[in-house]
């Protein structure tokens, strides 16, 4: 069995008032962290951005909205077809905004790529090693 799940997918990135345009995401699931989808977001071979979301958050925000800091996901329509919305606000601007970027993915595309992960580490079954971390916390790791 593969022990990773790996999907790489188009997305549309709206940043700002700007159209939206298409970008690359890469959707990543390493069972050594069970409760963490990473996605990285790619144009033109330059990575623009890396975040690591909670697997939970992802799943629910298919179905309802879900994030009240940094990342907040939604289901949104678009004609036939369902999104999932992902709003990502990142560092602060010098006049002390923030850069804010919003991601529109196909939904069922998402929730396909969770349900591999499911199959991996069913939700509940994730198993959490705390002396592992410990361990790293106290050698500086």
């Amino acid at each position: 069995m593969n022990s990773f799940v790996h999907k790489t997918l188009v997305v549309e990135l709206q940043a700002g008032v700007a159209d939206r345009f298409p970008v690359l995401a890469h959707l990543g699931y390493d069972p050594s962290d069970p409760f963490a989808v990473t996605i990285v977001f790619s144009h033109d071979g330059r990575v623009l951005a890396r975040w690591q979301l909670d697997r939970e958050m992802v799943a629910e925000g298919l179905t309802r909205p879900v994030g009240t800091g940094d990342v907040r996901l939604r289901p949104e329509s678009r004609g036939v077809g369902r999104e999932l919305r992902m709003e990502f606000l990142g560092e602060a601007h010098a006049d002390g905004g923030r850069h804010h970027a919003v991601v529109f993915a196909w939904a069922q595309t998402i929730g396909d790529f969770l349900h591999e992960t499911h199959r991996l580490v069913p939700p509940g079954h994730e198993e959490v090693r705390v002396d592992d971390f410990l361990a790293d916390v106290l050698t500086g790791n």
